[in-house]
């Protein structure tokens, strides 16, 4: 399997790339901004996205949807709970003094349990509300893409609109803890860490 990170947008967040060698099918998650270095990586890669995938609506995850959507041809798939968030970008900016773009609402609503095939892979949504009502992370194997629910010794916040801290830390426990201890965590920012090494150390769960 094919892994890539980008770090893209003006919050950095990170983007992913997931394809399947054998078939050249892939998936893009989270493409904050930065679209078209997204799009010559996957032609660098001589991958064919199938699917944007978008792990929660917030800006710094969504922004660069459209114009990868564009250069690309693939479709945009979000959990229905963010929906709202995703035709807010704009308002999202303004709390933080940016000039935000607005983007498309997905053209697919995926719900908990989803599946979605690229080539000789599958990916499992998985619906993590907490960060915010609609944020889900996204399984491939035994690699999971947490947006901004579980970082690396950390959690998502949860002051933003949307967001519940009792929810999120329900999500992690009874969601993502329940999974093997070598999956690799893949965050929204910052490094990769594994279930089990949160489940060690990781502060909120102690």
């Amino acid at each position: 399997m094919i892994i890539e990170t980008l770090v893209v947008g003006m919050i950095q967040a990170n983007c992913f790339i997931v394809g399947d060698p054998v078939t050249k099918k892939a998936i893009v998650i989270d493409p904050g901004g930065d679209a078209p270095v997204i799009a010559k990586r996957l032609k660098a890669l001589d991958l064919e996205p199938t699917a944007i995938v978008i792990t929660h609506g917030h800006f710094d995850h969504v922004e660069g949807s459209g114009e990868l959507k564009k250069l690309t041809g693939a479709k945009i798939y979000a959990h229905s709970d963010d929906v709202p968030l995703i035709k807010s970008l704009p308002a999202q900016g303004m709390i933080f003094g940016l000039g935000v773009s607005p983007a498309p609402a997905p053209d697919v609503e995926f719900k908990d349990g989803d599946e979605l095939e690229f080539g000789s892979l599958k990916a499992r949504i998985i619906h993590t509300p907490g960060h915010s009502p609609g944020s889900v992370s996204v399984k491939v194997e035994n690699h999971l893409f947490t947006g901004d629910l579980l970082f690396a010794g950390s959690i998502g916040r949860t002051d933003l609109k949307g967001g519940d801290y009792d929810t999120l830390i329900r999500s992690v426990k009874n969601k993502v803890f329940t999974l093997p201890e070598e999956t690799v965590v893949h965050p929204g920012h910052g490094p990769d860490t594994s279930i089990g090494r949160e489940k060690r150390l990781n502060p909120f769960f102690r």
